[in-house]
């Protein structure tokens, strides 16, 4: 491929990543520089998908995600193709051997919220393993540079972070689901009323997935710990905002952790790495 589009594509990718997520944005940059280029090309096409199902109202959604979805595989068989976004993803399936069934998941996730508006609790495990759990999956895939037996011994650990991450981001926008979207992704608020002890439940559940994906952590290749490490921070400080936030306030305004707290969290996690002192 014609290496100045190649780095367009990527150049695409690593823009959305750094105009959506500041968070995400300081994570990767906390990468080894070999693993952020192949990151930031998933994050783009993950959240362009999560882009038409919550954002384009005055559109088609469900025929944008079709396209969506037929443009990317066309691109995986051709290598190639006009869409930068996934030009640079399909390049990063192909390097690393990203699994066919984790995207497939994650487009199945992506579906359920163009119907779904309630979940039980079997629909809700389906929708996290396809929207977080298989993101995490590739991401693993990637930091291990394809190594199986490692990918394999890993597993388990980026899906129990992976969990935890999007439980967390089910509660910070919890008034945008709820009000504007008008989805309940947690069955307990169909079974007991929205308030402190619900909202506790929850908070425990969270905090036991991550106390689990921290082991997993501890063993990722050096090139990639410090930048998980930094992500893991960052979503534990904003699951501790979130437990000091009471439950009406919570159902009032999204919560979400200061770019100044943000840097202090990268500055930690720094000297916990590079210190060894994780462990």
């Amino acid at each position: 491929m014609d290496p100045l589009y190649q780095s367009i594509s990527f150049s695409v990718s690593r823009l959305i990543t750094h105009r959506y997520s500041t968070s995400f944005s300081i994570g990767v940059r906390s990468l080894s520089a070999a693993l952020r280029d192949p990151i930031y090309s998933l994050y783009g096409f993950v959240r362009l998908a999560d882009e038409i199902v919550d954002r384009f109202h005055d559109f088609d959604k469900a025929a944008l995600l079709d396209d969506f979805e037929a443009d990317f595989y066309k691109s995986l068989e051709q290598g190639i193709s006009m869409n930068p976004v996934l030009n640079a993803f399909q390049q990063t399936v192909r390097t690393y051997g990203l699994d066919r069934s984790l995207i497939d998941a994650f487009l199945r996730s992506m579906r359920m919220d163009l119907s779904k508006q309630t979940y039980t609790e079997v629909e809700m495990r389906q929708y996290i393993y396809g929207s977080a759990d298989v993101v995490g999956l590739m991401c693993l895939k990637i930091f291990v540079g394809g190594n199986q037996a490692q990918y394999d011994e890993l597993s388990p650990y980026a899906m129990r972070l992976g969990t935890a991450f999007q439980k967390i981001n089910f509660l910070r926008d919890l008034k945008q689901d709820t009000l504007e979207l008008q989805r309940s992704y947690f069955p307990q608020l169909q079974e007991m009323p929205w308030g402190e002890a619900c909202k506790k439940a929850l908070e425990n559940d969270v905090m036991n997935d991550f106390k689990e994906a921290r082991m997993g952590i501890l063993r990722l290749p050096e090139s990639a710990r410090l930048g998980v490490y930094v992500a893991y921070l960052y979503y534990l400080a904003l699951t501790k905002k979130i437990v000091r936030t009471s439950a009406e306030d919570l159902m009032k305004k999204r919560i979400s952790v200061c770019n100044l707290h943000k840097l202090s969290l990268l500055v930690r996690a720094y000297i916990q790495v590079k210190g060894k002192l994780l462990w």
